[in-house]
């Protein structure tokens, strides 16, 4: 089979077996076809199945020359998931791409508000108009449910109980999870849906997504991006914001707030305890007062 051939059934069986999102799908193609350009180029008329750890170095110091080690990891993994793929199906024996070291990557915090500035950011809006009651609604389900940004974008009216205060998420990996939505947000979202209702009226249109956009058809990711940059830079909030940093904000209140780590991870939908361990911004001193507070030859007793 012809290695574009080959990559072709792959990407198919990420859509539809795997079911992964577009976004990532066509990051899956941009990185496999530029590795395929390069086999080509410098390895014409051998076929993939022949491959060696080897001969794919220089194609990963090809990729890692002026590039950040996020993308060489991402490549690498591209790489990794192909040749598995191809495992399966039996042309490979073994995967090249396996014995690559995968680059040590800085794993900064993302940016999370106090709740001071969360406070800040939540003030109710001057007015009542579609706009001002919609964003104001994101926010409140961005930071009441910790949401993804993929998430929150593709909610549907479906997925909003606002009798019990819960939300159904459709998160990664087509994993459903439940959250919650706290006084606040649901009123906010009682006070939209009305005002959603009469815009679709009003345009002679039908959707079942959650959030609109102006002219009344669903709310894109991108779109609802730039809502949340826009309102915390009018709400006075430094450092600008994005979507990810209320779901960051979520989760550190919550273990500040002495929430357990699992069950915070369950509402944040992490298939791994390690990726919930990142929100825990405990500093020196606090650690300090807790080690004298609660062990038992610590400095306090």
């Amino acid at each position: 089979m012809p290695a574009w051939k080959a990559l072709e059934d792959f990407l198919t069986h990420l859509r539809v077996e795997r079911q992964l999102s577009p976004h990532t799908v066509r990051n899956y193609a941009a990185d496999l076809r530029a590795f395929l350009g390069f086999w080509e180029e410098h390895h014409p008329g051998q076929p993939l199945e022949l491959a060696t750890y080897r001969q794919l170095r220089p194609y990963l110091a090809q990729v890692a020359r002026g590039r950040r080690k996020t993308t060489l990891a991402r490549k690498l993994a591209s790489l990794r998931t192909f040749f598995t793929f191809l495992q399966v199906q039996g042309r490979l024996e073994t995967n090249p791409a396996a014995l690559a070291p995968t680059p040590k990557l800085d794993k900064p915090l993302p940016r999370f508000l106090t709740v001071d500035e969360v406070v800040q950011l939540l003030g109710r809006p001057e007015g009542g108009d579609f706009a001002r009651v919609r964003d104001l609604a994101i926010l409140e389900v961005f930071y009441a449910g910790g949401l993804r940004l993929s998430e929150l974008a593709g909610l549907t009216l479906a997925d909003v109980d606002l009798e019990r205060g819960v939300l159904k998420v459709l998160g990664k990996g087509g994993r459903e999870r439940l959250t919650f939505l706290g006084r606040p947000a649901r009123q906010v979202l009682a006070a939209y849906l009305p005002l959603r209702e009469a815009l679709l009226a009003r345009r002679g249109m039908a959707t079942s997504a959650l959030f609109l956009n102006r002219q009344g058809g669903p709310l894109s990711a991108r779109g609802v991006a730039r809502i949340v940059a826009a309102r915390a830079r009018q709400a006075g909030v430094p450092g600008g914001l994005n979507p990810h940093a209320l779901r960051h904000s979520f989760a550190t209140h919550l273990l500040e707030g002495g929430a357990d780590l699992r069950a915070v991870q369950e509402l944040l939908g992490h298939a791994s305890i390690s990726s919930t361990q990142r929100y825990l911004h405990l500093d020196l001193d606090r650690l300090m007062a807790e080690y004298d507070r609660t062990h038992p030859r610590g400095g306090s007793k």
